[in-house]
């Protein structure tokens, strides 16, 4: 369908979340589109390691059933999310707490596969309903709406996070703007909520242990939060990047093909030369300004995750455990095999915690004695099953921030990605969202773009 001057309508660099998302809004739209990737593999920072039957993400950031681009994003169909036991547990003074916030899982689908997975979690019987698919979506939806409120959270941020839930995005992106650390102590908050719970909160949904982040960022995380359930994918983090590739047309995505250079027509690669019409980089920062010069790498946050597997896992069910008087180099802890049973082989268990900024030199001995007290019992004879350090694990998204940085650099060439937007899968995922619809607006404003049939689903075409 393409003239023999070109090879493809788009080229996109980089097979991360953002480029394939950004490929199959193309696609769908009749595009035809290659997706070229440096790595063996598809997924970038979402990756996951498969040890001894444990699956171990690298940098596993928690995401959000609210997340509204896991709904709207082609491609995500069959995405199941695990999520979390409603709230956070807090560890403070010896003693853990539960904090909760109304949730709610989202969308009909995305409150379908939550329901499906808290089912999977805690099995019961259940008679046959007579209404089918339907009459168990009605259930999934009942129990979305349900509004789940944990203990422990103050009367007043019980009514704030149901406030903050229910403000439209717009709004947020138009307050005035500060660190969140500052924004947090101009609110008044009392300092038990403030250091207890949300300090600890917004450190662990963010990655950033100093709250330097835009004030905006951090109502956007605590929207998420109140709105709806933290979870993470079933199977690993891969799952996300690996379902996308799955669902592209066959040839769509090419590894093992690193890009060295870009143009409004062309993409260099170390395999030679692929001409197109327009080109997206769809890299991390730092890979996406070494193609284009000129555009800003931000600072990052580093993170550490240390994945330790047990026999006899703490009794804290599928809680993510935060440690609100900071004893510790551990953020954030959980045992993810109770959130998702397919990330540890039967009868083991396997505990996951992450680290925030610079880790101690010997951090698996500095999280296992911080591990101890979170837990309370002994983590003497838990194996180390990995000790992951990403240096440039999340975008710093320091005031001022612009939550809709240019994915348009010029006619033809465009840029997407977490950088460019929230430094989230949802961030990321909108990017790329933003990026397919410039280049379809100018595709056609332009009469170049040579439309095949549009393609048909995964699930579709089966």
């Amino acid at each position: 369908m393409l003239e023999p001057a070109y090879q493809a309508d788009v080229v996109i660099v980089g097979a991360g979340i953002a480029g394939l998302s950004a490929a199959h809004r193309l696609t769908r739209a009749g595009v035809a589109t290659a997706v070229l990737e440096a790595a063996p593999c598809v997924g970038g920072r979402m990756s996951t390691e498969k040890v001894d039957g444990f699956r171990l993400d690298r940098i596993g950031q928690l995401l959000s059933t609210s997340y509204p681009e896991l709904r709207l994003a082609p491609g995500l169909d069959d995405l199941v999310l695990r999520p979390f036991a409603p709230g956070v547990l807090l560890h403070r003074d010896g003693r853990r707490h539960r904090a909760g916030a109304l949730g709610s899982a989202g969308s009909a689908r995305g409150a379908l596969h939550v329901v499906r997975a808290l089912a999977a979690n805690a099995p019961r019987p259940s008679a046959p309903s007579s209404a089918g698919a339907g009459g168990e979506r009605a259930q999934a939806l009942g129990a979305a709406r349900s509004p789940m409120l944990g203990f422990g959270v103050p009367l007043r941020l019980r009514a704030e996070l149901a406030r903050i839930a229910a403000t439209p995005v717009e709004r947020i992106l138009a307050r005035p703007e500060s660190s969140t650390a500052q924004a947090l102590a101009s609110r008044g908050a009392g300092a038990r909520t403030l250091d207890g719970f949300l300090r600890p909160l917004l450190a662990a949904l963010l990655c950033d242990p100093e709250l330097t982040t835009s004030s905006r960022c951090a109502d956007l995380a605590l929207r998420s939060f109140a709105s709806g359930r933290l979870c993470v994918p079933e199977g690993g983090a891969d799952a996300l990047p690996e379902l996308l590739a799955r669902a592209l047309p066959p040839g769509t995505v090419h590894t093992g093909v690193r890009a060295t250079s870009v143009s409004t027509t062309s993409v260099t690669t170390d395999h030679g030369e692929i001409r197109c019409r327009a080109v997206l980089v769809a890299t991390d920062a730092r890979a996406a300004a070494a193609l284009l010069p000129g555009l800003r790498v931000p600072d990052f946050h580093p993170v550490t995750v240390v994945h330790h597997a047990t026999d006899e896992p703490p009794a804290t069910g599928a809680s993510l455990l935060l440690d609100s008087d900071r004893g510790g180099p551990v953020a954030h802890t959980a045992v993810v095999s109770e959130v998702d049973p397919s990330r540890a082989p039967a009868g083991r268990a396997l505990v996951s915690s992450t680290v925030l900024g610079t880790p101690p030199e010997d951090v698996d001995a500095a999280v296992r004695t911080h591990l101890s007290r979170l837990y309370g019992t002994s983590t003497r004879r838990w194996e180390t099953l990995a000790v992951h350090h990403t240096p440039e694990a999340v975008p710093a998204m320091r005031p001022p921030h612009d939550l809709r940085r240019p994915v348009r650099l010029l006619a033809g060439l465009y840029v997407c990605g977490d950088h460019r937007d929230t430094s989230t899968v949802q961030g990321a995922l909108h990017s790329a969202h933003r990026a397919a619809s410039a280049i379809l607006t100018d595709l056609d404003a332009a009469g170049s773009m040579h439309r095949t049939d549009p393609v048909p689903s995964a699930r579709n075409a089966a």
